[in-house]
């Protein structure tokens, strides 16, 4: 099992921020280089309780088809996604929102996962789990730079 946790400040409100990043928009434009796309359920706008949306992908040059559905939603303090379907063993990635001293907010992302591969999915944790980071913390440049993001439901 790999866990990880990334902190990231943003210049707007928790309600903000916590709207940001359940936007399937900004996440499909913060995703482009691995051509990331919702392709069922939740497709566009912002995802909310108990709904799933299906990603493709593609990561390492290998195709990726995974589900997630938002199994904890506390608006606008946290949710959480896991994957119902894809190729992990579990995934789960729980998303928090606090106001800072500014008036901004810090986002606080807790990744835990499990690679399949049975006795190979510790190594293939070993990469799995910076490259997921790093596409995290791209993700959360990506939310705190954009100005305004479409918002629909």
């Amino acid at each position: 099992m790999v866990e990880f946790e990334c902190r990231t400040r943003l210049p707007m409100t928790v309600q903000q921020s916590f709207d940001r990043s359940r936007s399937i928009d900004l996440h499909v434009a913060s995703m482009a280089d691995s051509q990331e796309r919702a392709v069922a359920g939740v497709t566009s706008g912002l995802i909310g309780s108990g709904e799933e949306v299906t990603w493709r992908a593609r990561h390492f040059g290998v195709p990726i088809r995974m589900t997630s559905r938002i199994s904890g939603f506390d608006p606008p303090s946290s949710f959480v996604d896991e994957q119902v379907r894809g190729p992990f063993r579990s995934f789960r990635h729980e998303h928090e929102f606090v106001e800072d001293a500014t008036g901004g907010t810090l986002m606080i992302d807790r990744v835990r996962f499990v690679a399949p591969f049975g006795l190979l999915g510790r190594a293939a944790e070993l990469v799995l789990g910076p490259y997921l980071r790093r596409l995290i913390e791209h993700r959360n440049r990506v939310l705190a730079s954009v100005e305004s993001p479409p918002f629909t439901k």
